[in-house]
Order: C-alpha cells, then structure tokens, then sequence
C-alpha cells in the first residue's frame, strides 16, 4: 500500500526520484497518466489493470465516460526506474500537472499521486478543504 508525503525535485531532463518506500511496490514497469485536480496518477501494473478493466467496461454510448477514458488513456505513459531510482515523465503530463521543479509524491493506498508543491499546498489550504465537510460526506458513503 502506498502511504506517506514526500517532497523531491525535477531535475532540467524531466527526472523525479520516487521515494525508497514506493519503488519495490511499483515494480519494473508501471503507468503514469493525467489526474483529477491537475496532478499526475501513477500505477503499479496489477493496479492499472483493474482500472483499464473498469474503464474498458464503461458504456461507449454515454458522453461522459467516452470524454473520461480518452482523458485517463490519452495521457497514460509506460515508465519505469532508472539505476537511481528516478521516472522521466514526459512533457504532456509535466504540464497537466504545472510539474517544474519542487513537487510533492503522496501515497494514495492503490496509486501514487504526483503534484507540483504549489498546487498541493492549494488543495490543502482551509480554503479548499473543509475536514468536518469530508467526515460527514465519508459517513454518507458508509465509512
């Protein structure tokens, strides 16, 4: 399970280092694709194929997930980790997520997200988050 908050750079050739404690459960190969709120998902192989699974079984005839899967499968990318344990992402999705140098990996339990360290700080902000809100919306959907 991927947990925890990390900070790391990009380096000028669209290198990031993936935390010690992710890099094991992301295996050789995994996918890197364009996330909700402008951040970058990325998956274990095990994973994305359950997602792929769930996306390919989604209704061609509905607008709203034809414009989803071409969104979430237009951005996907192959990667994997160099000998010092970095991913190059590439150009596409460094801008979908205003990725340019100080960034933030998360740990989301089944996926790793990836954000630039202004937006996380945006999303993070009393703001944007109201925690009594999410409790309360969490014990609608039964946890």
């Amino acid at each position: 399970m991927f947990i925890g908050e990390y900070n790391h750079n990009i380096d000028n050739k669209g290198r990031i280092s993936m935390p010690a404690k992710f890099r094991d459960l992301l295996g050789d190969n995994f996918i890197a694709t364009k996330g909700l709120d402008n951040c970058l998902f990325v998956y274990p192989m095990d994973e994305w194929k359950i997602v792929e699974g769930k996306l390919k079984s989604l209704p061609m005839t509905n607008v709203d997930a034809r414009a989803f899967v071409r969104f979430f499968f237009s951005g996907a990318s192959e990667c994997e980790l160099d000998n010092q344990g970095r991913i190059r992402l590439p150009n596409n999705l460094r801008d979908h997520a205003f990725l340019d140098k100080e960034t933030v990996i998360i740990g989301v339990g089944t996926r790793i997200e990836i954000w630039s360290l202004e937006n996380w700080e945006k999303y993070n902000s009393g703001e944007n988050l109201s925690f009594n809100e999410i409790a309360s919306k969490m014990q609608e959907l039964g946890i």
